[in-house]
């Protein structure tokens, strides 16, 4: 919307009817002030006139008469403050710009009105001072009141009227002085005119500014409520995404434990199992990455030993490094060592870099290792595989973002294995990088400070021994799922196992093979029930109806608070897709206890 007598400004600049009303209230403002200053001006003007020897009334009444106006002037602002709570802005702007228009109009005029008054009674010094302050006056509001162009011109042209008394004002002089003050006034509107349109730029500008910021807080918010909604999906998807997957790695087991002594078939279960771990890593590299973007990651930082850390590592990779013909070495830390950190965060970063390292070394190894630097230990995890070009090394930890090289030597994955890790170092506010070559290997690593030693943790079994030569087991397991392929998977596993099974994928199903007599040695409860029953209470029923029995939860979901509840009471978790050396060590330890007692 264009104001009424808009300012020459292009149109392309033209502010919103808010926008000339904003200019509005500057000169209406303006025009306030010098309508209040005007009773001292008169006071001075008539004091000094006296003091020369002339009447001091005029100027004195002339200055007295802005004190009614000022009167009116305050009340119809105080008015304009109620029309504009009351009116929209293009309803407000036309009625106001008229009547501040006529009000400037009236203020010139009165001003220009203290020359007449003087005319007879003043000096050529007295006059020459009036008019150079009435200039001084014309030149102020030039700068100020001409925020609506409108409004300055109808006080311009009130004010120069006075102009025409200059041959009386200066009877011997006036041949100078007329053309001087013309082209003083010139010079006056032309830089109110500027003045204006650097008015009407500046908010043009503010007002794409504030649109901008409008436009980038949407756009912000709906990036937010489509990141929640994505990290919602993926993490009530996860369940069921990893149903799959979790029932192929049960099925594969069962398989290669009834397949021993046929090398072809336990080279493609081989193969089987390290395309299930690397998709089992791909979930939980993705849900990682939503859960720490969505902030659902609370920091908990406390001790980790590396020898522990360190440990589990070995334990979770071994089989994935001989599967790949590599070899894995640890380089074990001093006793005792132990740096301060988030565990889950440190785990899943330097799973993430062992996991990498794995995946992109054609042949050679991986070596783990840590080395003290002042306060902070550095985690470091050596390759001899492809490298990471220079130009590439400021890319590599960003999601979704692969090299070229490596999708040559390796097609599964998505990138987000490093981002997960730059993610947690950032949470943790750790230092990482890397140091590589191409063709020649790399070195990823992660410091993080050192904490006080504690006591050495006794090296864990590998979960093969604890298997060892007969995967044979003795015992009754109950297994609650709400899936029939996944029921059937561990059937078919803890079948093979020796393990007498019974399903259910309810809790009255559960609850009917308590009653045909049925007592569990274990009970492994799936969380998520398509009955719409937790599975943490159904677990709990049971065992309290089953108090000699050990019982698990096993789930595909990582931020159920039926989860962290069952952790804080000191159920044992398992999350799906399971890893079946840790099953087979979890129920070798409970049976046996159950055979003992």
């Amino acid at each position: 919307m264009t104001a009424p007598n808009a300012s020459p400004a292009s149109a392309q600049e033209t502010p919103s009817a808010q926008g000339w009303l904003v200019l509005l209230e500057a000169s209406f403002a303006r025009l306030r002030l010098g309508m209040t200053v005007m009773p001292t001006m008169g006071l001075l003007f008539g004091l000094l006139l006296g003091w020369e020897g002339g009447p001091v009334a005029p100027l004195l009444v002339w200055g007295c008469t802005y004190l009614p106006v000022l009167l009116l002037v305050w009340w119809g602002h105080r008015r304009y403050l109620r029309d504009r709570a009351l009116q929209s802005p293009q309803a407000l702007l036309p009625i106001w710009t008229r009547r501040v228009r006529w009000l400037a109009l009236a203020h010139g005029i009165g001003v220009a009105l203290s020359v007449p008054l003087s005319l007879g009674h003043g000096n050529y010094e007295f006059m020459l001072l009036l008019h150079i302050t009435l200039a001084g006056i014309l030149a102020a509001n030039a700068a100020q009141m001409s925020a609506t162009l409108a409004v300055y011109r109808m006080y311009f042209m009130g004010a120069v009227s006075g102009l025409a008394l200059i041959p009386w004002a200066f009877p011997g002089q006036w041949p100078m002085v007329l053309p001087m003050t013309l082209v003083m006034s010139t010079v006056i509107y032309r830089s109110a005119v500027n003045s204006h349109r650097f008015f009407v730029r500046q908010v043009v500008l503010e007002e794409r500014s504030r649109d901008l910021a409008e436009r980038y807080r949407e756009a912000s918010n709906a990036a937010e409520k489509a990141l929640a909604e994505k990290n919602h999906f993926l993490t009530t998807a996860a369940h069921d995404l990893r149903q799959p997957v979790h029932a192929m790695a049960l099925l594969a087991e069962a398989i290669a434990l009834n397949a021993r002594g046929q090398p072809q078939i336990e080279a493609l279960l081989a193969q089987w199992r390290l395309s299930m771990r690397s998709v089992n890593h791909m979930f939980d590299a993705l849900l990682d990455l939503s859960r720490i973007e969505s902030g659902a990651v609370e920091l908990r930082p406390a001790p980790v030993p590396l020898a522990a850390l360190f440990d589990d590592l070995r334990t979770q990779f071994a089989t994935d490094a001989s599967a790949r013909g590599l070899v894995l070495r640890f380089h074990a830390p001093p006793p005792g060592a132990a740096v301060l950190a988030d565990p889950a965060l440190a785990r899943q970063s330097l799973a993430n870099l062992v996991h990498n390292a794995l995946r992109y070394t054609p042949q050679g190894g991986v070596l783990v290792g840590a080395r003290r630097r002042g306060a902070h230990w550095r985690l470091e995890v050596w390759d001899t595989g492809v490298g990471v070009a220079l130009h590439e090394q400021t890319q590599i930890y960003q999601a979704f973002y692969r090299p070229e090289h490596a999708w040559q030597i390796h097609r599964s994955g998505h990138g987000l294995g490093l981002a997960v890790v730059a993610r947690c170092a950032a949470l943790m506010q750790a230092r990482q990088g890397l140091q590589s070559h191409l063709g020649k290997g790399s070195c990823f690593w992660l410091a993080l400070p050192a904490a006080p030693p504690v006591a050495p943790v006794l090296p864990r079994m590998p979960a093969a021994d604890l298997r060892g030569t007969s995967p044979s087991l003795q015992g009754r397991c109950l297994v609650l799922d709400d899936d029939p392929h996944v029921l059937d998977a561990w059937s078919t596993l803890l079948v093979t196992w020796g393990v007498q099974v019974r399903l259910a994928s309810n809790a009255a199903e559960a609850f009917a093979q308590l009653d045909t007599g049925f007592a569990p040695d274990a009970i492994l409860c799936d969380q998520r029930l398509r009955s719409g029953e937790s599975g943490f209470d159904v677990l709990r029923a049971l065992l309290a109806r089953c108090p000699d029995a050990r019982g698990a939860m096993v789930s595909g979901e990582y931020d159920s608070p039926e989860l962290q509840a069952a952790q804080d009471e000191g159920y044992l978790v398992l999350r799906k897709p399971v890893d079946v050396d840790e099953l087979h060590a979890v129920l070798s330890q409970w049976l046996r206890m159950r055979k003992f007692e």
